[in-house]
This record gives structure tokens, sequence and C-alpha cells, in this order.
């Protein structure tokens, strides 16, 4: 008989401890870097107006504010902490300190005013912004010509792509102009360019293959989040919104022909769409398309061989990122482990496959999400192992349900995973780490 182990911690006074609102205050003389900033190069491109101050916030477009009171659900450490960030994060320092940025943000941005800084926090955490804000202007603006040529280049119809190659052919010839618009005549249409051609190398061979792709993308994105009027229904924001996120996941397909697009990809976007279309800033906010492709990249950099189904079997595969996660719960509660592996035989797959993939976007409230994001992006570890952590943790936080569960019962709550606190799950996900914090 195997004795249980039964992680001593979970009954620790330190649920019940009360809450050092100074916490964070100790973090405000060590944000700046303390040597002086090296002199960035002067940007090529045509330096922009000065820019005005900001505006005040305004509020987020189609925000699910579900739970929230009127002080946006902020206690008064998320107030102290909100303040803090207002000042040290967007504005006040030239060079970003990012240590310090990620422990301010790994237990998560506030709602309220602290919000309207989350776009800019996670594109930092997500190396999508520098920390010399002096050069952001130039960042952006690279990023944003880049995507906007990705547009032009990957989301041209065939008809259109033959034509520009007829009218380039003639420029190279130094024939006479030749005439842009109405149908090409057939003669003009070479072999491998008719949308009859079996040619793989053909445009329309490939564009034939992309539509299946495409139609799932369009279905998957019109399901994201039904409840949030932001992403679904019949409003022009809805269907702005919906064309966004398609052109994205079309263009990213398009450029990862190892992965194309995976059912679930839409969710996993949906909370950087939203967060980034609801930036304070107006012309950040009007980018928020370009900016959320890039971010939408790097994020998935992490998970990249999750969604490669070559690789289901290997080592950096699905499987075995499943079993890592069975085995930290081994390690953590080996009580709960057997009881749900070996007494009740509930497999992780059935319930760990969504988890993991979709980074438990399905598992909570939209709010909810983005403050496990917060701490996804901020921990030095990177996100695939804390988001391990969380999920362990939300398995030992429902132990004693488990444990008096069957198969049955168990599936259908982790399946179903009941309402938690978020910040005692991100806690408790803390305490499991296997070397203290880097931070």
């Amino acid at each position: 008989m195997v004795k249980s182990r039964v992680p001593e911690w979970l009954n620790s006074s330190l649920w019940s401890s009360p809450i050092d609102e100074d916490r964070f205050s100790r973090y405000a003389s060590k944000f700046a870097t303390t040597d002086s900033p090296v002199s960035p190069p002067v940007p090529i491109l045509q330096p922009e107006p000065p820019r005005q101050p900001e505006p005040p916030t305004r509020p987020p477009v189609g925000r699910d504010t579900d739970n929230e009171d009127e002080n946006g659900g902020c206690t008064a450490e998320d107030i102290a902490r909100q303040a803090q960030l207002v000042v040290e994060v967007p504005l006040s320092r030239k060079v970003i300190n990012v240590r310090v940025l990620r422990r301010l943000s790994l237990e998560g941005i506030p709602g309220g005013a602290a919000a309207g800084i989350r776009p800019t926090v996670w594109k930092i955490l997500l190396g999508y912004l520098p920390c010399e804000q002096v050069i952001w202007s130039t960042e952006l603006f690279k990023k944003r010509s880049q995507y906007h040529r990705f547009k032009e280049d990957l989301l041209m119809n065939p008809s259109e792509i033959t034509r520009r190659l007829e009218k380039s052919a003639k420029i190279a010839n130094n024939e006479e102009k030749f005439e842009s618009t109405g149908p090409l005549p057939r003669s003009r249409v070479a072999h491998e360019e008719h949308p009859l051609s079996l040619g793989k190398n053909s445009v329309w061979y490939q564009y034939f293959q992309d539509s299946e792709i495409i139609e799932q993308i369009e279905r998957d994105v019109k399901r994201t989040h039904p409840n949030m009027d932001f992403f679904c229904g019949d409003s022009a924001l809805a269907k702005h919104n919906q064309e966004a996120m398609r052109r994205i996941l079309i263009i990213f397909a398009k450029l990862n022909p190892d992965i194309r697009y995976v059912q679930g990809m839409n969710e996993v976007l949906a909370p950087i769409f939203y967060v980034f279309s609801n930036d304070p800033d107006l012309e950040n906010s009007e980018s928020a398309e370009a900016d959320t492709f890039f971010c939408f990249v790097e994020l998935l950099s992490g998970f990249r061989d999750l969604f490669c189904q070559k690789l289901d079997n290997s080592v950096v595969g699905i499987r075995s990122t499943i079993t890592r996660l069975s085995e930290l719960l081994k390690e953590h509660d080996e009580e709960l482990w057997r009881h749900l592996e070996i007494t009740t035989k509930v497999n992780p797959q059935f319930y760990a496959f969504r988890w993991i993939t979709l980074l438990l976007t399905g598992e909570f409230s939209f709010t909810d999400t983005l403050r496990i994001w917060d701490t996804l992006l901020s921990d030095p570890e990177g996100p695939l192992e804390t988001l391990l952590r969380v999920c362990c943790g939300m398995l030992i936080l429902a132990r004693r349900r488990l444990l008096a569960g069957d198969f049955t019962s168990n599936l259908k709550m982790l399946q179903h995973y009941p309402p938690t606190n978020i910040s005692h799950l991100l806690h408790v996900a803390n305490k499991l780490r296997s070397q203290p914090s880097l931070l």
C-alpha cells in the first residue's frame, strides 16, 4: 500500500494570512535600470510629429462586465499595484526593466484604469516591443507595414496574381501598355496558371487547397465567444472583428505550412485581439490586427509542437506534454493521481488536451482568462511550464470532489471545470515550482 502524499502547504495558514498591501511598493525603486541607457541609433524613417498627451482611458469595446463591482473588482492590493503600474510602466522610463515588469504583472494586471496598460505590457512580455521606448514608433511602423504586405501578397485572388504576372512580363518586354481591367483572354493565361490546372505549382491549385482551411477558419471565427458582442452577432463591430481574425488566421496558415490552421487557434487568438483592440491609444487600437498577428505568432512559437499532428507521439508533442502534467500531479499529490488514473481510470487526455491546446480559454470566464494570461506571459520559465502548473493546481484545488467521485462524475467535472478563485489558483500553481522563482 503506497502511502498517500498530500501537499501539506494546502492546509497552511498562508490562505488566511492578511494581505500585505505594501508588498509592491518595495519594487518602485528597482523598476528603472541603474545604468544610463545607451543612446539609440537615429531612426531611418521620417520622424513623426510629437505625440499629444494620451486622452483619458475609454471603456473597452464589447467588454464583458460580468461579476464586476463598481470599482472593477479591485482589492486594496490591486489598487496599490494599479497605481504603481500606471506610473512606472508606460511613460516614466526610457528603458523598461523587463525583470521588474514581469514581477509586477505576474500576479495580474487589475481592472479599472490599469487595464489600459495591458496591451503595452503584453507586447513587451511577448517581445513585440523592445525595452527602449524611443524606438517603439519605428519598430511598430516596420511591423505594421510588413503585415500590410502580407495581406497584399497572401490574400490576393489568383486572377489578380495572374494579371500582375502578365503585366510584369509586358513591362519587362517593353510592350504596349497592358489593359488592367476586365477578364484575361484565354490565350494570355499560361497553362500552369489556368483554374483547371492540376500542377502543384499553380496558384489556382494552391487556392483550392486552401479553400477547405479557409472555410474551417470562417466557421470557427463565427463561433468565438458567442456570449460576447465584441466577437459575435450581426453588428458592424462583430463583423469587422471577425474579418480581422479571419485574415490573421489565414495569413498564419499560409506562412506556416507545417502547421497550417488547427481548430481552436481562434480561441487562442481572441484574448490578444480583444486586448489590443481595446487599447486606449487610438493609433494602437486601429492597428490591433497587425499587432495581434505578430504577438499571436510569438505566443504560438512556444506551443508550436503541440499543434503539429506529426509530432503528437514525440517527446515534444501533445501526448508527451499531457504525460508531464500527469507526472507533475503524481509528484505533488500522489493520492489524487492514483485515484484519478488507477482507481477511476480517468485518462488525462480526456480533459487536459483542451486545457493545454486552448491555453485554458475554454475553462474560465473571459475576464479570468485575461488574468491567467497575465501570469502565463509574465513567468520567465515560459508560458508552457506555467500552464502545466496551473492545470495541476486546478486538479489539486478540486481534490476533495475528485477523491469522492467516480469515473463519470470526475470526468464531467473536469470537462466543465467549476468557477474558482483565480488568485488562489495561481498561488497554488506558483507553489508547485520545482525551484525558487527566477524573479
